[in-house]
């Protein structure tokens, strides 16, 4: 048996409403019906005022920073633990990022050490729901306020997770979304900036689209960026949001049922948590093994390959990436926490069109290989 880490789930309306996007010939990111929905129907489902259509998650953020006034020079604090797009945003601007170590428990934004890392200089905070749960953010915002700083989240691994029942995307300035293959949404590539500001969501809306004149169009508003989002991926989105709820709900269902097949292995492995604050959407199930089983982490990947089944290891963070250690711009030792999951961790096969023999299958292949690990 081959298990992949993700399959996207595709369905009957996703291919009903690209065809007609194709026979309409609406095939753009400048015109089409299911654009302007797409954009509207996610911001409902954010519980967000606005939202922006773009090409990816990554390019959502560096939109959502320039829109809302983030510039070269500014500090921008960022969870360390995470796809380096969302460092890479803020270096875009000829931004400052300075990584804040993470909670051991939910791999989020440490507040204590958010704190100690504010100075003179910082302008934001970009945190990052990781691997689908939340961070803690009333004491992020309460910073913030205290400190007048602009707070976005990185929400390309959380689509529909909660924070005291409220939705991620909708707790900040902005925010950025990705729809890429594995997510919990997707439309292959694309991106999404949510936001309550209206300014914001305008200024984004026309740097993503070359910041065209209002009165005449190639006198250009500002330097703008081609990051449109084109219809037929809308299309797929479209697709993807009447299906939203069901998406989520089979990846709580993944996490259920691997939790429960390898609790009893809690000596050795850090499985993902819920903190009771939160609704996690478990976008990847993601395990930290503990201390003295590090060592076997290659051994034991290597192991489910010639299983055939798929997994990834977990993100290094920023304060370990060898492109920025070599420029000075930052140390090892920053983010203490983060390091210790770095080499630590991976995560399984989690996406929603797993069945359950491939999920019996992958929980009985990691089971005989970690009492092979353990016993030695």
């Amino acid at each position: 048996m081959q298990v992949p880490v993700s399959r996207p789930h595709m369905g009957e309306a996703e291919i009903s409403y690209v065809n007609k996007a194709l026979q309409a010939n609406a095939v753009s990111g400048v015109y089409g019906e299911f654009l302007e929905r797409f954009e509207t129907e996610f911001a409902e489902f954010c519980d967000a005022k606005y939202a922006v259509s773009c090409s990816n998650g990554t390019t959502a953020l560096h939109l959502a920073l320039v829109a809302a006034g983030v510039k070269e020079g500014d500090e921008v604090l960022v969870s360390t633990l995470t796809n380096m797009a969302s460092f890479f945003a803020v270096l875009y601007i000829g931004g400052k990022p300075v990584p804040v170590d993470i909670d051991l428990e939910t791999l989020t934004m440490d507040p204590g050490d958010l704190e100690r890392k504010i100075t003179a200089k910082t302008k934001a905070i970009m945190v990052v729901h990781l691997f689908g749960h939340p961070t803690d953010m009333d004491p992020v915002n309460e910073l913030a306020r205290q400190h007048n700083l602009l707070v976005f989240e990185d929400c390309a691994e959380a689509h529909g997770a909660t924070y005291k029942g409220k939705k991620v995307g909708s707790l900040s300035h902005a925010s950025g979304f990705s729809f890429f293959a594995n997510k919990v949404l997707t439309t292959g590539e694309g991106g999404m900036v949510t936001t309550d500001d209206p300014e914001i969501a305008k200024k984004a809306r026309s740097l993503k689209a070359l910041a065209f004149g209002a009165t005449n169009k190639y006198m250009h508003d500002d330097i703008g960026f081609n990051y449109r989002m084109t219809n037929l991926q809308a299309a797929i989105g479209c697709g993807q949001m009447q299906v939203a709820d069901k998406l989520i709900e089979r990846r709580r269902e993944i996490a259920h049922f691997y939790g429960a097949a390898f609790e009893k292995y809690s000596d050795h492995l850090a499985l993902p948590i819920q903190k009771p604050w939160a609704k996690s959407v478990y976008w990847m199930y993601h395990i930290v093994l503990r201390e003295h089983m590090v060592s076997k982490r290659r051994e034991i990947m290597m192991a489910l390959k010639d299983e055939g089944i798929e997994t990834r290891e977990g993100f290094i963070p920023y304060n370990l990436q060898e492109i920025f250690l070599s420029r000075g711009w930052t140390r090892a030792e920053d983010c203490p926490n983060a390091n210790k999951v770095a080499y630590a961790s991976f995560y399984l096969p989690t996406g929603p069109d797993i069945s359950q023999a491939e999920l019996d299958y992958v929980a009985s292949k990691l089971s005989s290989i970690l009492d092979k690990a353990v016993s030695r």
